[in-house]
Protein backbone atom coordinates (compact mmCIF):
# COMPACT_ATOMS: atom_id res chain seq x y z
CA UNK A 1 0.00 0.00 0.00
CA UNK A 2 1.13 3.64 -0.43
CA UNK A 3 0.75 6.80 1.62
CA UNK A 4 1.42 9.59 -0.87
CA UNK A 5 4.45 11.12 -2.60
CA UNK A 6 7.75 9.82 -1.43
CA UNK A 7 6.17 6.93 0.39
CA UNK A 8 7.25 3.35 -0.07
CA UNK A 9 5.25 0.20 -0.75
CA UNK A 10 4.59 -1.96 2.34
CA UNK A 11 4.37 -5.57 1.16
CA UNK A 12 2.75 -8.46 3.06
CA UNK A 13 6.25 -9.83 3.72
CA UNK A 14 7.29 -6.57 5.37
CA UNK A 15 4.06 -6.54 7.39
CA UNK A 16 4.64 -10.10 8.59
CA UNK A 17 8.23 -9.27 9.49
CA UNK A 18 7.04 -6.27 11.50
CA UNK A 19 4.45 -8.41 13.32
CA UNK A 20 7.06 -11.08 14.08
CA UNK A 21 9.48 -8.45 15.40
CA UNK A 22 6.82 -6.87 17.61
CA UNK A 23 5.73 -10.27 19.00
CA UNK A 24 9.37 -11.13 19.79
CA UNK A 25 9.93 -7.75 21.39
CA UNK A 26 6.78 -8.09 23.46
CA UNK A 27 7.89 -11.53 24.62
CA UNK A 28 11.30 -10.15 25.63
CA UNK A 29 9.69 -7.31 27.57
CA UNK A 30 7.30 -9.73 29.28
CA UNK A 31 10.18 -12.04 30.22
CA UNK A 32 12.12 -9.16 31.73
CA UNK A 33 9.02 -7.96 33.58
CA UNK A 34 8.40 -11.43 35.06
CA UNK A 35 12.03 -11.64 36.19
CA UNK A 36 11.76 -8.30 37.97
CA UNK A 37 8.17 -8.67 39.18
CA UNK A 38 7.28 -12.40 39.41
CA UNK A 39 3.54 -13.04 39.05
CA UNK A 40 1.71 -14.43 42.08
CA UNK A 41 1.34 -18.23 42.24
CA UNK A 42 -2.40 -17.90 41.71
CA UNK A 43 -2.12 -16.08 38.38
CA UNK A 44 -5.45 -16.15 36.60
CA UNK A 45 -5.08 -18.48 33.63
CA UNK A 46 -8.52 -17.47 32.42
CA UNK A 47 -6.90 -14.32 31.03
CA UNK A 48 -5.54 -16.50 28.24
CA UNK A 49 -8.96 -17.82 27.30
CA UNK A 50 -11.78 -16.31 25.31
CA UNK A 51 -14.33 -17.63 22.85
CA UNK A 52 -13.21 -19.29 19.64
CA UNK A 53 -15.23 -16.99 17.33
CA UNK A 54 -13.83 -13.86 19.01
CA UNK A 55 -10.24 -15.02 18.74
CA UNK A 56 -10.83 -16.16 15.15
CA UNK A 57 -11.99 -12.66 14.21
CA UNK A 58 -9.04 -11.06 15.97
CA UNK A 59 -6.54 -13.45 14.41
CA UNK A 60 -7.70 -12.53 10.90
CA UNK A 61 -5.19 -14.18 8.54
CA UNK A 62 -2.93 -15.51 11.27
CA UNK A 63 -5.12 -18.24 12.77
CA UNK A 64 -2.44 -20.94 12.45
CA UNK A 65 0.10 -18.71 14.21
CA UNK A 66 -2.32 -17.85 17.02
CA UNK A 67 -3.24 -21.56 17.33
CA UNK A 68 0.46 -22.33 17.82
CA UNK A 69 0.66 -19.69 20.56
CA UNK A 70 -2.36 -21.10 22.37
CA UNK A 71 -0.97 -24.62 22.01
CA UNK A 72 2.32 -23.52 23.57
CA UNK A 73 0.35 -21.89 26.37
CA UNK A 74 -1.64 -25.11 26.89
CA UNK A 75 1.59 -27.11 27.20
CA UNK A 76 3.01 -24.58 29.66
CA UNK A 77 -0.19 -24.71 31.70
CA UNK A 78 -0.23 -28.52 31.70
CA UNK A 79 3.44 -28.78 32.61
CA UNK A 80 3.22 -26.15 35.32
CA UNK A 81 0.16 -27.73 36.91
CA UNK A 82 1.71 -31.21 36.76
CA UNK A 83 4.86 -29.90 38.41
CA UNK A 84 2.85 -28.31 41.23
CA UNK A 85 0.88 -31.51 41.79
CA UNK A 86 4.04 -33.61 41.89
CA UNK A 87 4.46 -32.20 45.40
CA UNK A 88 2.23 -34.39 47.62
CA UNK A 89 1.36 -31.43 49.86
CA UNK A 90 0.33 -29.31 46.88
CA UNK A 91 -1.67 -32.19 45.44
CA UNK A 92 -3.51 -32.63 48.74
CA UNK A 93 -4.26 -28.92 48.95
CA UNK A 94 -5.65 -29.04 45.42
CA UNK A 95 -7.84 -31.98 46.34
CA UNK A 96 -5.93 -34.15 43.91
CA UNK A 97 -4.04 -36.86 45.75
CA UNK A 98 -2.19 -39.16 43.33
CA UNK A 99 -4.55 -41.76 41.93
CA UNK A 100 -7.68 -40.07 43.27
CA UNK A 101 -10.73 -39.44 41.09
CA UNK A 102 -11.55 -35.78 40.54
CA UNK A 103 -13.51 -33.37 38.42
CA UNK A 104 -10.46 -32.00 36.62
CA UNK A 105 -10.34 -28.88 38.84
CA UNK A 106 -6.51 -28.76 39.08
CA UNK A 107 -6.43 -28.62 35.27
CA UNK A 108 -9.67 -26.68 34.84
CA UNK A 109 -8.32 -24.46 32.04
CA UNK A 110 -6.75 -27.27 30.00
CA UNK A 111 -9.78 -28.26 27.93
CA UNK A 112 -10.75 -24.65 27.09
CA UNK A 113 -7.20 -24.03 25.88
CA UNK A 114 -7.19 -27.16 23.73
CA UNK A 115 -10.67 -26.41 22.42
CA UNK A 116 -9.61 -22.92 21.42
CA UNK A 117 -6.40 -24.18 19.81
CA UNK A 118 -8.31 -26.65 17.64
CA UNK A 119 -11.00 -24.08 16.79
CA UNK A 120 -8.32 -21.81 15.39
CA UNK A 121 -6.65 -24.70 13.56
CA UNK A 122 -9.16 -27.58 13.13
CA UNK A 123 -6.43 -29.84 11.69
CA UNK A 124 -3.96 -29.46 14.54
CA UNK A 125 -3.17 -33.16 14.83
CA UNK A 126 -0.77 -32.91 17.76
CA UNK A 127 -3.21 -30.87 19.83
CA UNK A 128 -5.89 -33.54 19.46
CA UNK A 129 -3.69 -36.54 20.24
CA UNK A 130 -1.47 -35.04 22.94
CA UNK A 131 -4.39 -33.12 24.39
CA UNK A 132 -6.47 -36.28 24.74
CA UNK A 133 -3.71 -37.94 26.77
CA UNK A 134 -3.27 -34.87 28.97
CA UNK A 135 -7.02 -34.81 29.65
CA UNK A 136 -7.54 -38.54 30.20
CA UNK A 137 -4.52 -39.23 32.40
CA UNK A 138 -5.38 -39.57 36.09
CA UNK A 139 -4.31 -36.85 38.50
CA UNK A 140 -1.56 -35.79 39.09
CA UNK A 141 -0.39 -36.74 35.60
CA UNK A 142 -3.43 -35.22 33.92
CA UNK A 143 -6.92 -33.88 34.37
CA UNK A 144 -8.59 -37.23 35.01
CA UNK A 145 -11.28 -36.39 32.43
CA UNK A 146 -11.53 -39.15 29.82
CA UNK A 147 -14.93 -37.73 28.82
CA UNK A 148 -13.29 -34.48 27.70
CA UNK A 149 -10.53 -36.43 25.96
CA UNK A 150 -13.19 -38.20 23.89
CA UNK A 151 -14.95 -34.88 23.19
CA UNK A 152 -11.69 -33.43 21.86
CA UNK A 153 -11.02 -36.42 19.61
CA UNK A 154 -14.64 -36.37 18.40
CA UNK A 155 -14.08 -32.76 17.40
CA UNK A 156 -11.06 -33.82 15.38
CA UNK A 157 -13.07 -36.55 13.67
CA UNK A 158 -15.73 -34.06 12.60
CA UNK A 159 -12.99 -32.20 10.74
CA UNK A 160 -11.12 -35.31 9.56
CA UNK A 161 -13.43 -38.35 9.35
CA UNK A 162 -10.58 -40.27 7.70
CA UNK A 163 -8.25 -40.11 10.72
CA UNK A 164 -8.24 -43.69 11.99
CA UNK A 165 -5.70 -42.60 14.62
CA UNK A 166 -8.37 -40.53 16.39
CA UNK A 167 -10.70 -43.54 16.39
CA UNK A 168 -7.93 -45.71 17.80
CA UNK A 169 -7.26 -43.08 20.47
CA UNK A 170 -10.95 -42.94 21.44
CA UNK A 171 -10.94 -46.73 21.75
CA UNK A 172 -7.84 -46.50 23.87
CA UNK A 173 -9.45 -43.95 26.24
CA UNK A 174 -12.45 -46.27 26.63
CA UNK A 175 -10.12 -49.20 27.32
CA UNK A 176 -7.51 -47.74 29.64
CA UNK A 177 -9.37 -45.08 31.56
CA UNK A 178 -13.08 -45.95 31.28
CA UNK A 179 -12.66 -49.74 31.30
CA UNK A 180 -15.45 -50.01 28.75
CA UNK A 181 -14.16 -52.87 26.62
CA UNK A 182 -17.25 -53.11 24.43
CA UNK A 183 -16.93 -49.45 23.40
CA UNK A 184 -13.17 -49.82 22.97
CA UNK A 185 -13.60 -52.82 20.68
CA UNK A 186 -16.21 -50.98 18.61
CA UNK A 187 -13.90 -48.02 18.08
CA UNK A 188 -10.94 -50.23 17.17
CA UNK A 189 -13.17 -52.01 14.66
CA UNK A 190 -14.33 -48.69 13.23
CA UNK A 191 -10.71 -47.54 12.93
CA UNK A 192 -9.73 -50.77 11.18
CA UNK A 193 -12.29 -50.10 8.43
CA UNK A 194 -10.72 -46.78 7.39
CA UNK A 195 -8.59 -46.89 4.25
CA UNK A 196 -4.90 -47.09 5.16
CA UNK A 197 -5.46 -48.32 8.72
CA UNK A 198 -3.01 -50.99 9.94
CA UNK A 199 -4.08 -54.64 9.82
CA UNK A 200 -3.56 -55.25 13.54
CA UNK A 201 -6.50 -53.03 14.53
CA UNK A 202 -8.91 -55.87 13.76
CA UNK A 203 -6.92 -58.20 16.00
CA UNK A 204 -6.82 -55.54 18.68
CA UNK A 205 -10.61 -55.17 18.52
CA UNK A 206 -11.14 -58.92 18.91
CA UNK A 207 -8.55 -59.23 21.68
CA UNK A 208 -10.08 -56.35 23.62
CA UNK A 209 -13.51 -57.90 23.51
CA UNK A 210 -12.31 -61.27 24.79
CA UNK A 211 -9.43 -60.35 27.12
CA UNK A 212 -9.97 -56.69 28.05
CA UNK A 213 -8.20 -55.68 31.25
CA UNK A 214 -5.67 -58.49 31.17
CA UNK A 215 -2.12 -57.15 31.45
CA UNK A 216 -1.19 -58.96 28.25
CA UNK A 217 -3.97 -57.09 26.50
CA UNK A 218 -2.72 -53.80 27.98
CA UNK A 219 0.77 -54.58 26.73
CA UNK A 220 -0.56 -55.26 23.24
CA UNK A 221 -2.43 -51.95 23.42
CA UNK A 222 0.66 -49.91 24.21
CA UNK A 223 2.75 -51.81 21.67
CA UNK A 224 0.14 -50.90 19.06
CA UNK A 225 0.26 -47.23 20.09
CA UNK A 226 4.06 -47.29 19.90
CA UNK A 227 3.98 -48.89 16.46
CA UNK A 228 1.48 -46.42 15.01
CA UNK A 229 2.64 -43.18 16.65
CA UNK A 230 3.63 -40.50 14.16
CA UNK A 231 5.02 -38.31 16.92
CA UNK A 232 8.09 -39.11 18.99
CA UNK A 233 6.43 -37.99 22.25
CA UNK A 234 3.66 -40.55 21.78
CA UNK A 235 6.18 -43.30 21.07
CA UNK A 236 8.16 -42.34 24.18
CA UNK A 237 4.99 -42.29 26.29
CA UNK A 238 4.03 -45.74 25.02
CA UNK A 239 7.53 -47.01 25.80
CA UNK A 240 7.27 -45.62 29.33
CA UNK A 241 3.93 -47.38 29.81
CA UNK A 242 5.40 -50.66 28.65
CA UNK A 243 8.23 -50.27 31.17
CA UNK A 244 5.64 -49.56 33.88
CA UNK A 245 3.84 -52.77 32.94
CA UNK A 246 7.17 -54.58 33.31
CA UNK A 247 7.48 -53.05 36.79
CA UNK A 248 4.00 -54.32 37.68
CA UNK A 249 5.06 -57.83 36.63
CA UNK A 250 8.15 -57.53 38.81
CA UNK A 251 6.10 -56.33 41.79
CA UNK A 252 3.83 -59.37 41.45
CA UNK A 253 6.88 -61.67 41.47
CA UNK A 254 8.42 -59.88 44.45
CA UNK A 255 5.15 -60.00 46.36
CA UNK A 256 5.12 -63.79 46.05
CA UNK A 257 8.72 -63.86 47.32
CA UNK A 258 7.83 -61.67 50.32
CA UNK A 259 4.85 -63.89 51.10
CA UNK A 260 7.12 -66.94 51.05
CA UNK A 261 9.61 -65.22 53.33
CA UNK A 262 6.83 -64.39 55.80
CA UNK A 263 5.64 -68.00 55.70
CA UNK A 264 9.24 -69.11 56.34
CA UNK A 265 9.33 -67.07 59.54
CA UNK A 266 10.94 -63.77 58.49
CA UNK A 267 10.60 -61.43 61.46
CA UNK A 268 11.79 -58.19 59.87
CA UNK A 269 10.19 -57.03 56.66
CA UNK A 270 13.04 -55.22 54.96
CA UNK A 271 14.97 -56.27 51.87
CA UNK A 272 18.19 -57.37 53.65
CA UNK A 273 16.12 -59.68 55.88
CA UNK A 274 14.20 -61.03 52.88
CA UNK A 275 17.47 -61.61 51.00
CA UNK A 276 18.85 -63.61 53.97
CA UNK A 277 15.93 -66.04 53.67
CA UNK A 278 17.21 -66.94 50.21
CA UNK A 279 13.97 -66.24 48.30
CA UNK A 280 15.62 -63.44 46.30
CA UNK A 281 19.32 -62.96 45.45
CA UNK A 282 19.60 -59.24 46.26
CA UNK A 283 17.80 -55.98 46.90
CA UNK A 284 15.43 -55.59 43.94
CA UNK A 285 15.32 -52.43 41.85
CA UNK A 286 12.75 -51.28 39.32
CA UNK A 287 13.62 -50.70 35.62
CA UNK A 288 14.78 -47.15 36.46
CA UNK A 289 17.27 -48.52 39.02
CA UNK A 290 15.34 -47.38 42.12
CA UNK A 291 14.84 -50.00 44.88
CA UNK A 292 11.30 -51.25 45.41
CA UNK A 293 9.79 -50.74 48.85
CA UNK A 294 7.86 -52.91 51.29
CA UNK A 295 4.96 -51.00 52.84
CA UNK A 296 3.80 -51.52 56.46
CA UNK A 297 0.91 -53.62 55.13
CA UNK A 298 3.54 -56.05 53.72
CA UNK A 299 2.80 -55.08 50.13
CA UNK A 300 5.60 -54.46 47.65
CA UNK A 301 5.35 -51.07 45.99
CA UNK A 302 7.27 -48.68 43.80
CA UNK A 303 9.20 -45.89 45.50
CA UNK A 304 7.84 -42.37 45.08
CA UNK A 305 11.45 -41.44 44.21
CA UNK A 306 11.35 -43.54 41.05
CA UNK A 307 11.07 -41.82 37.69
CA UNK A 308 8.36 -44.38 36.86
CA UNK A 309 6.15 -43.32 39.79
CA UNK A 310 3.19 -43.31 39.98
CA UNK A 311 2.29 -46.59 38.36
CA UNK A 312 -0.97 -46.59 36.40
CA UNK A 313 -4.19 -47.95 37.80
CA UNK A 314 -4.74 -51.01 35.67
CA UNK A 315 -8.04 -51.73 33.91
CA UNK A 316 -10.17 -54.37 35.60
CA UNK A 317 -9.91 -57.82 33.97
CA UNK A 318 -12.97 -59.22 32.32
CA UNK A 319 -14.81 -61.75 34.41
CA UNK A 320 -14.97 -65.20 32.84
CA UNK A 321 -18.24 -65.97 31.09
CA UNK A 322 -20.16 -68.65 33.05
Amino acid sequence: MTSGAGSRVVTPVVTLAMVTFLVAAAAAVQKERELRYPPPASADDSLYITSGPVVSRLAVGYKALVADLYWIRAIQYYGGTKLKLSDPAAAANAGAAPGAANDGAPYSMLYPMLDLTTTLDPRFNIAYRFGAIFLAEAVPGGAGRPDLAIDLLDKGLRERPDRWEYMQDIGFVHYWWRHDYQAASEWFTRASEVAGAPWWLKSLAANTLTEGGDRRSSRLMWESIRASAEIEWLRNDAERRLIQLQALDEIDTLQRAVDRAIAAGATSLDWPSIVRTGVIPGIPVDPSGTPYEIAPDRRVSMSAKSSLFPLPTEPHPLQPTP
